[in-house]
């Protein structure tokens, strides 16, 4: 039951996060907004959070209640970031580019709070659910299994919101945002509070006394810093940047290149292609956790890991040779090994930070897991502002121009294919590199979970 209520925070949390890339688009193409405010309002927000995510772990790990550390940020983060996603988008035609600007800006900051209140701490949980090496495993790959369901809806969002039927008129598609926000809204709500209602925290601390605003800083600083010095942490947080930007960055592509490439221009085709290929990623994803989950219970999270993301790397040779204009949707037949790699991501490296959070506790003294999982997830979302600062840059330098239309250079268009092939692939096998050298080994993880349990005069399980 607990696993189950994890699960269904886990699918709030990826919900947001699925929807509030998908739906901008509704302010530019329904609300007619300039593209370049627009993404000032995707990047300022995401930057803000960034930074607050280390301060909202270290109040997550030094919160003390009669309900626990996690559970009532949990549940009030839940209840606050569905409030605030169903109302920032509650926008109606009439006003300025400008008016919308910065009402949809101070929503978006305070909507990337509330989201941070629920999702560090609901991270941070993760890790300290159980203390079993393998349960870890399962635990992370049960959850993201729950978690991806977000992911596979999320081309449907799309469907829903342009639905003609339902939402008639030039600002049809502006009130089908609105509707599926409210929908969404309440789904944050009532998926995020489970965790809290229905699982119980393990790891119960002391008191402690109060401390004022300056010592508090001071010590929020000292573990921020402490964090950052251990190895095995970054060299984890290495690993997810290269494998999981690598790939975003390769896929901005992607559309470009069937577009161009395998279509010619027509975007109605490529469009259908391309909802096909994340259908399928989506599903085969799904595989892939689960068969993540299994291998790493025989063969160690490690080596897992080295075995998934070879596995994509094979997937990213084979898109190269399966971009094929006479048989475009041969590329389909790539997406099954490509999602090996990103697919496992987050199930072993979940673990093992998990594993490196006890690692910690031996060395330390305290249960850090808010501040580890904030700064693990502070490194994915600058890696991914990273990657779509360098992708405009990138798409420049292979002569792309979009005045040209179906007038693109070859060289253009074989740059543009080596790009979405060629970058996750060197990336991924950087991560391989890190993870090999990792250094924190299963008999070396168990060794540890003894000594804390001595150390705490309990027996160990």
């Amino acid at each position: 039951m607990q696993k189950f209520a994890y699960g269904l925070g886990m699918l709030a949390n990826n919900l947001q996060a699925a929807a509030v890339g998908a739906l901008p688009i509704i302010l530019n193409l329904g609300l007619k907004m300039d593209p370049r405010l627009v993404g000032l309002l995707g990047s300022i927000p995401r930057l803000f959070d960034a930074f607050i995510d280390p301060v909202i772990g270290h109040i997550s790990d030094n919160t003390r209640t009669r309900w626990g550390r996690r559970r009532p940020l949990i549940f009030w983060g839940a209840i606050l970031s569905g409030i605030i996603f169903a109302l920032m988008w509650q926008l109606y035609p009439g006003h300025t580019q400008m008016f919308y600007f910065w009402v949809f800006l101070c929503a978006s900051i305070i909507f990337f709070t509330a989201y941070a209140i629920f999702s560090i701490p609901l991270v941070g949980y993760g890790y300290e659910l159980t203390a079993d090496y393998h349960e870890r495993t399962r635990l992370q790959g049960f959850s993201n299994i729950m978690g991806q369901v977000a992911w596979l809806l999320c081309p449907f969002f799309y469907l829903f919101i342009y639905n003609k039927n339902i939402f008639p008129g030039e600002f049809g598609a502006v009130k089908g945002a609105r509707t599926l926000a409210i929908m969404i809204g309440v789904s944050i709500i009532v998926l995020g509070v489970m965790p809290a209602l229905f699982t119980k925290e393990s790891m119960r601390l002391p008191p402690r006394d109060s401390e004022g605003a300056l010592k508090s800083a001071i010590t929020f600083f000292k573990r921020f810093i402490a964090t950052w010095k251990s190895v095995p942490f970054l060299k984890l947080c290495l690993a997810t940047f290269l494998v999981f930007n690598g790939y975003q960055l390769g896929a901005s592509f992607t559309f470009y290149n069937m577009t161009y490439y395998l279509f010619d221009g027509d975007t109605a085709r490529a469009s259908q292609l391309n909802l096909w290929f994340g259908i399928t990623s989506s599903l085969a994803t799904f595989a892939v956790i689960w068969l993540t989950t299994l291998v790493s219970a025989k063969i160690g999270k490690r080596r897992t890991f080295c075995i998934m993301t070879s596995l994509s790397l094979l997937g990213f040779v084979a898109k190269w040779f399966t971009y094929n204009p006479a048989h475009p949707y041969m590329l389909l037949l790539s997406a099954p090994l490509i999602s090996f790699g990103i697919g496992s991501l987050f199930t072993v490296v979940g673990a093992m930070v998990a594993d490196v959070c006890d690692l910690d506790e031996l060395k330390t003294g305290e249960r850090r897991e808010g501040m580890y999982g904030a700064i693990y997830w502070w490194m994915v979302k600058l890696g991914m502002a990273a990657a779509a600062l360098i992708f405009g840059y990138l798409l420049n330098a292979t002569g792309f121009d979009v005045a040209l239309k179906t007038a693109q250079s070859a060289r253009t268009l074989y740059l543009m294919r080596a790009c979405d092939c060629g970058i996750p692939l060197v990336a991924s096998a950087i991560a391989i590199w890190a993870v090999l050298t990792y250094g924190l080994t299963e008999a070396r993880a168990r060794e540890i979970r003894v000594e804390l349990e001595k150390r705490r005069g309990k027996s160990s399980g």
